[in-house]
């Protein structure tokens, strides 16, 4: 009487895990009919869903990785890392207009995925100049982001592969292709794989982490689900705060970087709710 995924632990090439049969992790949580859907994930009886969710893990992980100063002074002081770069980069240090901080948010991410220029311009709807523009100048703001990016696409090259932060190797066939696109695309991986990887790493490690103290506690409550960089759980009556606490402390415990990892968890009678 319960709908039950399959996880497949060697479906990606960043090491994520994957989700089929149904595939859970695909449900939009913006769109009306994603909302819909996710009402429908509700606990037994009384028991409450617990959505425990990385804050900006990749974001978190190149400040990390980059030893990008910048970055990881703003995650310090708690500041809203997209509203920072837009402050930056279109405010000139001021405060930025609602839509600055949009633009801000596509380039801090689209730059982890290797963006071009041509492929920001297409995302923000302006002219591959001024994209190239604010590429330089998101640059000369966050200069070792830069050299990071420059320096795994080099190790890639000479090596094959690209590893995550704890040292797990993800091959890389096509880095020296003697087909343009086809190694752009291969560069383009080379920057995101260890960012990608090392998050998939880090929950992988909370997942570990979260169980055995939950067996530890003998806690009635379970952890039901997992999506990306977010966990859910069915929390038992009476079990909520305790739950949400050792949720909370193992996931930012997974891993010891030079920025807090920080997690967002919300409650509700259904998913939707907890959202």
């Amino acid at each position: 009487g319960r709908i039950h995924t399959s996880y497949n632990q060697a479906a990606t090439s960043t090491g994520r895990l994957s989700s089929s049969e149904p595939n859970l992790q695909n449900i939009p949580v913006r769109t009306e009919e994603g909302r819909m859907i996710r009402e429908a994930f509700i606990g037994e009886g009384d028991n409450l869903i617990l959505s425990a969710d990385y804050s900006q893990v990749e974001l978190r992980l190149m400040a990390h990785i980059a030893e990008e100063p910048a970055l990881i002074e703003a995650f310090a002081a708690g500041e809203d890392i997209h509203a920072r770069t837009a402050s930056e980069i279109f405010a000139g240090g001021g405060k930025p207009t609602p839509e600055m901080r949009r633009r801000a948010k596509t380039i801090n991410f689209g730059l982890i995925y290797g963006m071009s220029a041509h492929g920001l311009s297409q995302a923000l709807g302006i002219d591959h100049k001024e994209a190239q523009d604010y590429i330089d100048l998101y640059f000369s703001r966050y200069p070792r982001v830069k050299l990071y990016m420059e320096s795994i696409v080099a190790a890639a090259r000479e090596k094959g592969y690209v590893e995550t932060i704890f040292g797990r190797r993800m091959p890389l066939p096509e880095i020296n292709s003697s087909n343009f696109m086809v190694r752009q695309a291969a560069e383009r991986e080379a920057i995101n794989a260890p960012l990608q990887g090392s998050a998939a790493d880090v929950i992988k490690r909370a997942m570990i982490a979260v169980e055995k103290a939950m067996a530890q506690e003998r806690l009635a409550s379970r952890m039901i689900m997992q999506v990306h960089d977010e966990l859910v759980f069915e929390v038992a009556p009476g079990e909520l705060d305790e739950v949400r606490e050792l949720a909370e402390r193992e996931m930012e415990g997974a891993a010891s970087l030079k920025v807090r990892l920080k997690v967002d968890a919300s409650h509700g009678k259904n998913w939707a709710e907890a959202h």
